[in-house]
């Protein structure tokens, strides 16, 4: 198997990743990227990645370059044209690189025909992957859905004969926006209640009563459409929030919660910046399961209901129980649980 092995990556020269989004999920690629740089120190490493997301990997010294794609609006009837010229444009672009491996870390059909795109003689993916992604892949690899999402990514870079006996996360350079850091207190915690799916997100309002109580200033954090939640947030948090929402781009939400003292939140992206930072996450989870996509690492803790139909991965509540392994969640009971945890 090791000679094999070597046959397959003795001369690796160009590789491309292909790992569109979440902003969560591209953090998990992190260290994976890392593992990959010291075992192909001279490899030229490109990366595909979704429109919005792209700016997280700007500038990054370990990535050469970035294929940007606009997979949200593929999906639109209107730009139909254009989104096949996109397409094209990237088939015939991917093809011209010559690219010796190509890693699919999604996992979907997308993601698959993007693998093949990229004509490279090696294509790896995860075997357990939806979608017929699997089609596209000359190798499979056992990647198991009952690990985090970390050592799930690292099972293909120990494939490829990497260490991965370190979790380190190379982030692209950011430094702090004096815009936004001047006017932060000297001592704050964050919160950021927003979340991708609808059932992942507790209550905003509990989420202000909570600010309320917490004995340091509170900084809210949110995207721009999502403003709304942080400011129901700060109005129940009795004068003890501030919401930045809509201030921040991606390299500035990461030198705002590197200088929290803890983090509270549902599953969401910034979460995972924030336990890549090292920053104790406290993290609320319903539908969702902390096995794949909870904070990694042991200074963190997960906070939910011990409910047998948990997790269930709904986006919408669930016919029977409505929102009941978040709505059952007090504030009492996570706000417990933090202060003994910061004691």
């Amino acid at each position: 198997m090791a000679d094999a092995r070597k046959d397959l990556f003795g001369r690796v020269n160009r590789i491309l990743i292909v790992k569109p989004s979440a902003l969560g999920d591209i953090v998990h690629s992190m260290p994976f990227l890392y593992a990959l740089k010291q075992r192909f120190p001279w490899a030229r490493i490109d990366w595909v990645v979704a429109h919005g997301l792209h700016t997280f990997l700007e500038g990054h010294p370990m990535i050469n370059r970035l294929w940007v794609i606009k997979k949200d609006q593929w999906k639109k009837l209107g730009r139909l044209r254009l989104t096949l010229k996109e397409i094209n444009d990237l088939r015939r672009g991917l093809a011209e690189q010559h690219y010796d491996v190509c890693i699919d870390l999604s996992g979907l059909f997308r993601s698959g025909v993007i693998s093949a795109f990229s004509k490279a003689p090696v294509r790896l993916g995860f075997k357990e992957s939806d979608e017929g992604s699997p089609f596209f892949y000359t190798h499979k690899i056992h990647g198991s859905m009952n690990i985090h999402a970390i050592d799930r990514y690292l099972k293909i870079a120990e494939f490829m004969g990497c260490r991965t006996d370190r979790i380190i996360y190379p982030f692209a350079p950011f430094n702090p926006n004096p815009r936004i850091c001047k006017n932060l207190p000297e001592k704050y915690a964050i919160i950021s209640p927003s979340a991708g799916k609808p059932a992942n997100r507790w209550p905003a309002q509990r989420y202000g009563e909570l600010a309320s109580r917490l004995d340091m200033p509170v900084v809210v954090i949110a995207s721009w459409a999502e403003a709304d939640i942080a400011r129901k947030v700060v109005e129940a948090s009795k004068g003890n929030a501030v919401s930045i929402a809509g201030q921040t781009g991606l390299k500035d939400l990461l030198a705002v919660i590197q200088n929290a003292r803890f983090f509270i939140c549902n599953d969401t992206g910034p979460m995972h910046m924030a336990a890549a930072l090292n920053v104790p996450v406290f993290a609320i989870f319903g539908p969702a399961n902390p096995v794949r996509t909870g904070p990694y690492g042991a200074i963190h803790t997960v906070i939910s209901k011990d409910y047998p139909c948990a997790p269930c991965y709904a986006w919408q509540p669930c016919k029977k129980w409505g929102f009941r392994c978040m709505q059952d969640l007090s504030v009492d009971a996570v706000f417990d649980m933090i202060r003994e945890k910061i004691a």
